[in-house]
């Protein structure tokens, strides 16, 4: 069955949610490892209403957390992508990149080969102008795959949606512009 990807790059497709990646996207959120710097890995309820609501950010914005898949293999192997952000602080509202792969495909160049592309589709698809990424302050592997994509560091806050965790609600935000995107090709 060949895949309708909205936009690949070299290895990855990139993809709306659908119903069968329940099962893989569900083991990939119960991962303990994979969700080390959240308050908690997501049971499987947690992680359809997750699917549920980057489905419906799609139909909304045209864009989301893509579900992502190795083109070689059709392998599911998480997240990269955007969505909009309006919870309240300083850097918001704004479109966040991000992503969420599972363990065994971490340190083979995905992540960043997939934010890379999610930012050309953001900036010459999307015409979107700005775009921030957020992490909790321990989480040293996503804060330099932003360094990797050209992000910039902007600042700190107390993520509002985290304040019940104490050890994950400190973050720092990254951004980085068109112009500056530009500026990097």
């Amino acid at each position: 069955m060949k895949t309708n990807y909205i936009f690949k790059s070299e290895r990855l497709g990139f993809r709306n949610w659908n119903a069968k990646d329940l099962d893989e996207f569900a083991k990939i959120n119960a991962d303990e490892e994979v969700m080390e710097y959240f308050p908690k890995p997501l049971t499987r309820n947690e992680t359809l209403a997750l699917i549920d609501r980057l489905k419906k950010h799609y139909n909304e914005k045209g864009y989301t957390y893509f579900a992502t898949e190795l083109l070689e293999t059709g392998e599911l192997i998480g997240f990269i992508g955007l969505v909009y952000q309006d919870y309240q602080s300083e850097f918001t509202p704004a479109t966040d990149i991000g992503w969420r792969l599972k363990s065994r495909a971490w340190g083979k160049g995905y992540a960043t080969e997939g934010a890379k592309k999610c930012l050309e589709y953001a900036f010459k698809e999307l015409q979107l102008t700005t775009i921030i990424s957020v992490f909790t302050e321990k989480n040293i592997k996503s804060e330099n795959i932003m360094k990797k994509i050209g992000m910039e560091k902007i600042g700190s806050f107390n993520h509002p949606k985290l304040k019940a965790y104490p050890n994950y609600e400190k973050c720092i935000c990254y951004q980085i512009t068109k112009t500056n995107w530009q500026e990097l090709k």
